[in-house]
């Protein structure tokens, strides 16, 4: 992602939460200092299928009728990019796991188990993450940390655009060279999450939405709920 096409909507998101830039730029530079460059080769999924996996009730309730499709989904996929929690139900599935995407907010012994097991970790810094930023990333093995921002990129901490952690997951799918994306365990609807949490999913759709217009594709995830999407204001 150029950071000048993802400035605008960079600072919509900040105007929206009333976000503080210079607490993520802090944040930014700390995760910099923890971090080294990334060989992004070990995440080289051109052409590939990738499921891009959420934590919604679709995957993480075992009572939910919709388990069990969102799983073999995954399985086929070519590649699979987990958020958060998500990595941990598909390895208890034993469906494996070539990326999570983590603000560190949940599970950061995941990370920490997976990148010692040699599984990349896109770690991902923000105003309001400092701490675990501190905490969990050097317990990480350096080699398998992608570090990541939502402000301006500096040395070898990158931009590749999303908000969430499950539309970042997406977006730096396609900076890879994802050839379709698949998502499971998707739920913008979730009933039981709390109104910041709502309104942080309302934005991963909008960015979903823009999403699939710079890639010329249909996420089925979209299906349905494409027409009531304002992202007119995003650049082409």
């Amino acid at each position: 992602m150029n950071y000048e096409t993802w400035r605008p909507v960079y600072e919509s998101i900040l105007d929206d939460f009333g976000f503080d830039r210079e607490a993520d730029e802090r944040a930014r530079d700390a995760l910099a200092d923890l971090t080294r460059e990334f060989d992004c080769s070990r995440l080289d999924v051109s052409g590939q299928t990738v499921a891009v996996a959420g934590a919604g009730p679709s995957l993480t309730d075992p009572d939910d009728p919709r388990r069990p499709d969102e799983l073999d989904r995954a399985r086929e996929a070519d590649a699979v990019f987990a958020a958060s929690t998500a990595a941990d139900v598909l390895r208890e599935a034993g469906v494996r796991v070539d990326c999570m995407v983590t603000d560190l907010d949940k599970n950061p012994e995941t990370a920490r188990e997976l990148t010692e097991a040699g599984t990349p970790v896109a770690a991902h810094a923000h105003g309001d993450n400092v701490r675990a930023v501190r905490e969990w990333v050097p317990a990480f093995d350096a080699e398998s940390v992608l570090p990541t921002t939502q402000a301006r990129p500096v040395a070898h901490v990158r931009n590749v655009g999303g908000f969430t952690d499950g539309d970042r997951a997406a977006f730096l799918a396609d900076a890879l060279g994802a050839g379709r994306l698949v998502f499971v365990g998707w739920d913008f609807e979730d009933p039981d999450v709390d109104e910041m949490k709502a309104k942080k999913l309302a934005w991963a759709e909008r960015l979903l939405r823009w999403l699939e217009r710079r890639r010329g594709e249909r996420f089925d995830v979209l299906d349905g709920r494409r027409e009531g999407i304002d992202a007119s204001e995003f650049p082409t």
